[in-house]
This record gives structure tokens, sequence and C-alpha cells, in this order.
């Protein structure tokens, strides 16, 4: 145990956790085995599943709007957006987790379920097992946010906050499961969940007709195989299209492998798509559905939840802003003029990545610049700076000047500005200005990311 991170266990669980089983055994560990999600016989869901599930779950979930978006104008094609982060949850997880729990048979729901989660599956499992009078166990590793494992324990669940990964919490899930006698409820490829979230195509198909397109973030695969299969059994000519982000790229890995293969992940705004391996059961399901499969830049991922809260009052996280940043990154032109629908699948963002993401977004736009100008250190030299960039409507938000480190001569100094601007025209205008009156201009290497669709360019800036 020497080797695992341990942060906190609800006295629920009498501070026993059991060993971790070796990581790198020739042979898989019989706890590690999950009879719902197997490499050798995945399971292919059905349409009738989704059915059955749509019919089960209707008094625990939302039906969700699915209303034409403000953004239709700025990307030229016709999106409505499916707010499934309107979830008392804050996320479509529900759907897959009510449905999980009413399937267990009645011994089963007596002594309870157990899941590895980084928070949104586990919110759901833990909310639905509070409804449902269900006890609910989940392991979260010691990276999941705060705030999530403080709402799960406030909906009663046994919460144990142990491993350095997803990886490692779901070892510990499953050996734990077996000891005390708990289903292991996988967030993404159990049947049952995949069915769950098929919901939220069958839903989308009642509440807009001619439909053209469906644009689907893409993790471990649940929604996309639970989504396309409803949209394509219905109507057969609607794309299903899938998003990933660069950075955990594994669904395109499995496409290209043929089977599920695990892949290297890194740090990402879209944290809830952050899945080393797709499903087995998930991948036999949407593989053969998913008509284009893009990937996109975490530049793109930040523009696109700047431009949801702009221009539509949403707050949503990395995961459910995928959908838009495909559109906003140009992959899906062939869209344009096209009628198409973007579930907004989770809105559960940490405050503090919030806050970073605006920024990125706002750097991303081209709205939030830093340069550096070497100016005259005599009196009024960084005055004359600060009345340029006043002219122009340019807001300072911060300013530093160093003296030791200017090579050119004493009586320079060079000023470090970070400021705002109104969108990429007026920063071009401001980069333009400062290397007419200045010979010694240098602008941050990202500073115009490129043309990105934005609201306040195209028919002239607005302040």
């Amino acid at each position: 145990m020497a080797d695992t991170a341990t942060r906190y266990t609800t006295s629920a669980t009498n501070g026993k956790i059991p060993d971790l089983p070796a990581k790198n055994g020739s042979s898989v560990d019989a706890a590690e085995e999950d009879p719902w999600c197997s490499a050798n016989t995945p399971q292919l869901l059905h349409f009738e599943d989704i059915t059955s599930a749509a019919f089960k779950v209707k008094n625990g979930i939302l039906v969700t709007p699915c209303m034409k978006s403000h953004l239709s104008e700025l990307t030229g094609m016709e999106i409505y957006l499916k707010k499934d982060f309107l979830q008392y949850t804050g996320s479509f997880k529900e759907r897959g987790a009510s449905y999980a729990l009413l399937m267990l048979p009645e011994d089963q729901k007596r002594k309870g379920v157990i899941s590895a989660s980084l928070g949104n599956h586990a919110l759901a499992l833990c909310y639905h097992g509070k409804r449902l009078n269900i006890p609910v166990t989940v392991v979260m590793p010691i990276v999941a946010p705060i705030m999530k494992i403080q709402s799960c324990q406030q909906l009663g669940a046994n919460v144990v906050v142990q491993g350095h990964d997803m990886g490692e919490a779901k070892r510990i899930a499953m050996k734990l499961g077996k000891e005390r006698g708990l289903v292991y409820i996988n967030g993404y490829d159990h049947p049952h969940i995949m069915a769950g979230q098929g919901t939220l195509g069958l839903e989308v198909v009642e509440q807009v007709s001619n439909i053209d397109a469906i644009i689907v973030p893409v993790g471990g695969g649940g929604l996309i195989a639970g989504v396309a299969l409803a949209i394509k059994t219905l109507h057969p000519d609607v794309k299903v299209i899938g998003v990933e982000s660069e950075r955990c790229a594994s669904f395109s890995a499995a496409m290209k492998a043929g089977k599920p293969v695990p892949v290297p992940i890194q740090s990402t705004l879209a944290d809830g798509l952050a899945v080393p391996m797709v499903g087995y059961n998930a991948f036999v399901t949407a593989a053969p559905l998913i008509d284009k499969l893009v990937v996109v830049k975490e530049e793109w991922i930040a523009i696109a939840i700047l431009r949801l809260i702009e221009l539509e009052k949403c707050v949503v996280e990395g995961a459910g802003a995928a959908g838009l940043a495909a559109i906003l990154a140009g992959h899906l032109s062939e869209f344009k003029g096209k009628r198409v629908v973007i579930p907004l699948c989770g809105g559960n963002i940490d405050t503090t990545i919030l806050g970073r993401c605006l920024e990125r977004g706002l750097a991303v736009d081209g709205r939030l610049l830093k340069f550096t100008v070497t100016v005259s250190d005599r009196p009024g030299g960084i005055s004359e700076l600060c009345r340029l960039l006043c002219s122009m409507g340019v807001s300072i938000k911060d300013i530093i000047h160093e003296r030791a480190w200017i090579t050119s001569d004493i009586f320079s100094v060079q000023v470090k500005v970070v400021c705002e601007t109104r969108d990429v025209n007026h920063g071009k205008q401001l980069m333009k200005s400062l290397n007419e009156n200045y010979t010694d201009v240098h602008f941050d290497d990202n500073a115009f990311f490129g043309e990105i669709p934005s609201p306040l360019v195209g028919n002239g800036s607005k302040n």
C-alpha cells in the first residue's frame, strides 16, 4: 500500500481499503474482471434496450429542452442545443445510472453497488441510489474535484478517495466490490448505462424534426453508442459525428486498431472525456454507426465554453462544449446550412477551472493580449504608452517594467503589458499602432490564434 495515495475514506468503510491487485502481473486478478464488460464477449446494445430504459426512467429523469441556438447565425448552421446539463446532478450520466439501478435484482438492491468515477457518474449514482434507497459506494481518485467528493458525501454515499488515477481507483473498487458482494457499475460501458444514455437520442428526435446531424462528445463511448443507436434506428440518414479532445483521443485509436486499445492521456479542459480506453461494449455498438470522428484542440474547447456563456448563458464543462468546439474549429463545414443538434452533456465545471477557461478563451479569441515594448526611461515614457492604449480603447489589466535586463541602452525600459481588446481586428490595430510608434515590440506567439467565428467580427466590431 506504500505506493497508493490516500486522502479520505468515509467511516462507512471502517477505514479499510483493500490491497491493490498487481499492476503488471502476468494474469488479470479475478477481482479486476467485470462480467458486464468483457473483451472476449462484448455485448451489442439493441434498440429495445433503449426504449425499455426510456419507459423505466421517465419518473426520475428530466426531459431537458432542445432549443434553437443563438450560435446558428454565427456558425452558418441551424444549431439546436440539447441542455442535459440541467439534470439534477448536472450531467447526462443520470440517465444510465438510474436505469442501471432500476434493473438490479431485489437482493442486489439491498446489498448495493460500487463504482469508480472522477465525478459525474459518481454524482448520478449517488443521487439515484439515495432516491431509490439503494446503498452506493464510490471510489474516487485523489485528483477528483473536492466539490464533487463533498457532493457525493452529502448524498449519503460511502465515499473512498484513493488511487492516483482512474485505473487505480477502478482496481480498488473492483476488489472492494468482490469482498462485499457489491455489483460494479461501469460508468460508460455497462449495457444498462449505455441504454440509459440512449434515451437522450429518443428525446432529441421527438423535439427536433428533420435533423441532418448530431454531434456527440466521446470519452468512454457510452453516450455516443446509445445516442447513435437510438437515432440511426429511427432516422438512418442522420449523420452521427463523434468529437474527442486531442489529449485523450481513445476512440480514434480504437477505430485505427479495430478494437479498444489503451492510449496515454494528458490533462485536458474536457476532463470528462479523459478515458484511457473506450469500452468494449460501447465500441462494438458505436463503431459501425459513427459517420465521422473528429479531434479538437484545447484552444477550441476554451473558445466554445466562452461562446456558450456569452451567447447562450450556459455554463458547461469542457466535455459538454466539445461538439461546438468542432464546429468553431471548422471541422464540420459540410453541414453549413444544415440542421445540427449538439448535446450539452455536462455542466459540472470547477469554479477555478472555469475562470482559467474563460481567460484562455479570451486569449485565444484575441481579446486578451500580452506584449512587450521598449520605451524611453525618461519621464513620460510609460505615460505616452498608456495614452496610446487609452486613445485606442484598450484596457490595461497588468503592466510591469524592468531595467536590469535591457541590452539596448541605459535610457530605455522594457514594459510588459497584459491588456483587453474588443476582438481580433482591434488587437491587430493595436499591433500596427505600436509598431508605428516603437521600434522594439513583441507580441506573444499565440496572440492571434486564427479566424475564429465571433459575434464581434464580421459585420464590424461592436463596443
